[in-house]
């Protein structure tokens, strides 16, 4: 029989047992709803010097153009928390941490308590931390644990000179007709601003900010931390990789990891590939556990992907054979599509590889419901499969010579076109600035809500195939 490529068979549906009508006491008038979503999440990477990821820097793009900080701020913190902190999992991002475009008006937002503090860095103007009338809720907000960032300052403010005795103050004038004195506007303190913040936007890396800010702290108290956050090229990154600085790597930047023709494939790459060859031309299950039978290793890998990442079947599978009987072929090609991904020994390529298969769940979470069931592996292996170039360092063309997807998938990959396409190209555009999401979620008839939902479900589930290293 013919294999068919990404195919099972459904089972048959069973009708949902008969639901018992109970009676609802009447309630009061309910509480008002929350605003419907009408944006779209982006993220830049925040990655040390060895590129590791060690947070996500989020941005709010409004899909009606209509932007207003305050309501961008709170319709973003609603979307990290109801994504990314709720139920019984807690913070699903592990140890990352998040950064988030904060407004004064934000500060006192109910929302605010919906995340974890510790995993929560808001990021503000010198302006705003400069007025003293914000100090209270600021301070109050580092005491539960939020940390704060300084950010777009030209350079950070000089200390005040030495105070020398002020001439007394004349009584400030009574008011006439009993009303109250008139009081004259605290002026703003900017280099007191200095003692709320705990990290620094240090915008290309400037070196004098950077020393300032390694400077500042006496001893016993925590140092702040300076992010280079306008970085342009890998050049630009390197330089701030020399002297240990942490920088916000956006889409654009983050994808431009180079190919080099003629490049090598790692022997573990050749032989998961392989293996995908051999199950695309539907060969015996025991010659596939042949061919990886002298690399333990990579066979353990697979079936911890399997075993891990796999809902819905309580069974644990131990061989490749019980993997083929439980879930069939097409799973198990999607599995060894990321096992793929996660071959490439290069260091400095992890952040890649994470990129890669959040990208393929996005873009699998998206189509869940678009397109019929049976078509999961299909987006999942499209999305992923769009970056396997940059994840082994390899023209795409040669990879593709190698692994012959369906035509469909191709497209997608290729092009974008096809019935997988437009969800890659949605991925993407949320990867970097958002600017085509609105018109491409709407032709597939996407809500926000559900694009905004699979990208941050996409998250979380990558760090479980690849857990980030964190070191701070």
């Amino acid at each position: 029989m013919p294999f068919k490529f990404f195919r099972r068979h459904e089972p048959e549906a069973v009708p949902p047992p008969a639901q018992e009508v109970v009676a609802v006491p009447v309630a009061g008038p309910a509480a008002p709803e929350p605003a419907p979503v009408d944006g779209f999440l982006t993220y830049a990477l925040q990655l040390d010097a060895q590129r590791h990821i060690k947070g996500y820097k989020f941005e709010w793009h409004e899909a009606s153009g209509d932007a207003d900080a305050s309501e961008d701020f709170r319709a973003l913190v609603r979307t990290v928390a109801s994504n990314l902190n709720s139920g019984k999992a807690g913070w699903r991002l592990g140890k990352l941490v998040v950064y988030l475009d904060a407004t004064v008006e934000g500060l006192a937002f109910e929302e605010l308590q919906a995340l974890p503090a510790k995993s929560v860095v808001l990021c503000l103007r010198l302006g705003e931390l400069a007025d003293k009338k914000n100090w209270p809720a600021l301070e109050a907000l580092r005491e539960r644990g939020f940390g704060i960032m300084l950010c777009d300052v030209e350079a950070l403010p000089e200390p005040p000179p030495v105070p020398v005795p002020a001439p007394v103050k004349p009584a400030a004038p009574e008011a006439a007709d009993g009303a109250e004195p008139i009081e004259e506007p605290e002026a703003p303190d900017p280099f007191g601003a200095l003692a709320l913040i705990t990290h620094l936007d240090v915008r290309e890396g400037r070196k004098e900010m950077v020393d300032r800010a390694r400077q500042m702290r006496g001893p016993g108290k925590p140092a702040i931390h300076p992010i280079a956050t306008r970085i342009g090229s890998w050049a630009e990154f390197d330089a701030c990789a020399a002297r240990r600085l942490d920088a916000f790597v956006r889409g654009k930047e983050a994808i431009m990891a180079e190919t080099k023709p003629g490049a090598a494939l790692q022997p573990e790459s050749v032989l998961i590939i392989r293996v995908m060859q051999m199950i695309q031309r539907n060969e015996d299950v025991r010659a596939i556990e042949a061919a990886l039978v002298n690399d333990e290793a990579l066979t353990a890998r697979l079936l911890h992907h399997i075993n891990t990442l796999t809902a819905g079947h309580n069974v644990e599978v131990h061989s490749l054979h019980h993997a083929v009987a439980l879930l069939g072929f097409g799973p198990l090609f999607r599995w060894l599509s990321l096992l793929l991904a996660t071959s490439t020994k290069a260091s400095s390529l992890a952040y890649m590889t994470k990129k890669a298969i959040m990208r393929g769940r996005f873009v699998e979470l998206m189509g869940q419901g678009a397109l019929p069931a049976d078509e999961s592996n299909n987006l999942f292996v499209s999305g992923m499969f769009s970056l396997i170039d940059r994840v082994l360092g390899v023209p795409m063309e040669e990879v593709l010579a190698k692994v012959h997807l369906p035509e469909a998938v191709q497209e997608a990959v290729r092009t974008r076109g096809g019935i997988y396409g437009p969800f890659v190209a949605l991925a993407e555009s949320c990867e970097i600035d958002a600017a085509d999401a609105a018109a491409l979620a709407t032709s597939m008839g996407l809500s926000t809500e559900k694009v905004n939902a699979s990208h941050l479900a996409a998250m979380a589930w990558a760090l479980d195939v690849s857990p980030a290293e964190v070191t701070y």
